[in-house]
């Protein structure tokens, strides 16, 4: 399962609100809600996107559960 830093980063380093943070990623809300609490997973093009905008690699943001141990 992947999971991801999403919710720190916005919280520690940007200090937003969800809602702020969407915005500055140009994401839909409710589907960056989604990403965060790792209900779902942005396709490779949108998790390029934010990970550009974050000047971040990938594997910065999303990691797979399995690795984290």
């Amino acid at each position: 399962m992947l999971i991801n830093h999403l919710k720190k980063i916005r919280m520690q380093e940007f200090m937003m609100n969800k809602k702020e943070f969407s915005a500055f990623l140009n994401v839909n809300e409710s589907q960056y809600s989604r990403y965060e609490s790792a209900n779902a997973q942005p396709s490779l093009e949108i998790a390029i996107k934010i990970a550009n905008t974050l000047n971040r690699q990938i594997t910065e943001i999303w990691y797979n559960e399995e690795d984290a141990e």
